[in-house]
Order: structure tokens, then C-alpha cells, then sequence
């Protein structure tokens, strides 16, 4: 027997827990000064996109491990073929990072090395700015060498993850510093910002394997056919 994913259920699949996730985040946010929820137990903290080591923490980081091992996958495939394998391990460790990240927040302590206000009160967005336009500089020649579909596909959910991850951190700075984060203004921000995250992640995961695929990989699960019947059975037809 033989079971192999289809792309179109897997993309129906990984939107749809992604609609559950984020859903459950914008549920909490918005009922919880109509039920006066609390901030610092239940549900609030457990499913809120605003809170850290949660549900859409574990979630997020855990579709990022994915694109790093995808990405690690064809890797292997490129230094066989000898193509960027570098660009490729480069993207796998990138994601790693951003995986871990998710979890442990390291790019919070960049915030302490800069005190400004405004929309740049998160102010680890300019080195993330910086890291970001040198690291695009870097893949240009290697975008270029991609099929256009998957170019097409990695710029789409590159552009959304990058705006939600550094774009709107910018007007989240801002209504932080004037009103504080524990608000529903604040958690309807956070929440379009880590929906577009997800979002550009679960794109960009699709569009990995759609490159595998497209490269003759095949993702399934199979099991050796029975073989042939005993004697015993011979014997009993006989």
C-alpha cells in the first residue's frame, strides 16, 4: 500500500490550522475586556498572538524548523546537481535561527541598544533592517537562478513575512508608547502582524516542497506488498 500527500490538501491543511491558530489568538484579545478575562492565566496568555511561549509561539517556530529541514533537503539535492548548495545550507541556518528565535526572543535584547521612541520604539527593527537588506543583496544572483514559479512564490511569502515581522512592529511601537500593550488596540495590531508571519511562512513552506516536487522529490509513506501464501494455503485450494 502506498499513501502520498497531495500538495493541494496539504496547502488546504496548513491554511486551515493556521486560521485555527490565529483565530483563537483574535477571539482572546477581543473577549477579553468584554469578559474581563484575565491577563496572566487561562486562555488569554495560553492562545494570544501578543504572549510569548504559547500555543502560536510553538506553532510559528515550529513551521520554521520545517522550511529549515526542507531547505536542508535540498541542499543535499543541490550539491549533487552543484548548484548555490551555500545559498541553500545559508537559507536552512537562517531559518534554524528564526526558529529558535521565535521561542527564546533573542532579537528583544537588540531593543536595549538603541532608545528611541515613536514607531521606532522597538528599535531592534533597524539592525533587523540592516541584517535583512544585506542578506537580500546576497540571494539576488540566487533568485535569479530560480525557476520563476518558485522565485514568483519565495518573494510573495518573503514580502509578507517581512512585512509583518518588521513593517508593522513600526505602528505597534508606536500605539505602545502612547497607550501601553495591554489593550485591544494593541492586540488587533499584534494580531494582523503575527497572522502575517504565519502566513508567510506556510507560503513559503508550500513553496519548498512545490520545489521538490518539481525537482522529482516525492513525499509518501508506503508499505511492501503482502508476498506470496504458504504452501499451507496451496495445499487447502487444492
Amino acid at each position: 500500500m502506498q499513501i502520498t500527500v497531495s500538495t493541494a490538501r496539504l496547502r488546504v491543511a496548513l491554511l486551515a490550522v493556521m486560521a485555527v491558530v490565529a483565530g483563537a489568538g483574535l477571539a482572546v484579545e477581543v473577549l477579553k475586556p468584554v469578559l474581563g478575562l484575565r491577563g496572566r492565566s487561562g486562555v488569554v496568555p495560553l492562545f494570544s498572538l501578543s504572549y510569548e511561549q504559547n500555543v502560536p509561539t510553538w506553532y510559528t517556530s515550529s513551521l520554521l524548523l520545517a522550511c529549515s529541514l526542507a531547505l536542508a533537503v535540498i541542499a543535499v539535492g543541490a550539491r549533487r546537481a552543484g548548484g548555490f548548495v551555500k545559498h541553500w545550507w545559508g537559507l536552512s541556518a537562517a531559518f534554524l535561527y528564526i526558529s529558535l528565535d521565535e521561542v527564546v526572543e533573542i532579537h528583544e535584547a537588540a531593543s536595549s541598544w538603541l532608545d528611541l521612541g515613536g514607531v521606532l520604539y522597538f528599535s531592534w527593527v533597524i539592525p533587523a533592517a540592516i541584517v535583512v537588506a544585506a542578506f537580500a543583496a546576497a540571494y539576488l544572483r540566487f533568485l535569479g537562478h530560480l525557476p520563476r514559479d518558485t522565485r514568483n512564490r519565495f518573494l510573495l511569502s518573503g514580502g509578507i513575512y517581512v512585512t509583518g515581522a518588521l513593517v508593522m512592529e513600526l505602528p505597534l511601537g508606536y500605539w505602545t508608547e502612547q497607550a501601553g500593550s495591554d489593550n485591544l488596540v494593541y492586540g488587533l495590531i499584534d494580531f494582523v502582524e503575527e497572522s502575517m508571519e504565519m502566513l508567510g511562512v506556510n507560503l513559503f513552506l508550500l513553496a519548498l516542497l512545490g520545489h521538490l516536487a518539481g525537482e522529482g522529490w516525492a513525499i509518501g509513506f508506503s508499505r511492501a506488498a503482502p508476498g506470496p501464501r504458504s504452501s499451507v494455503a496451496g495445499e487447502r485450494a487444492a
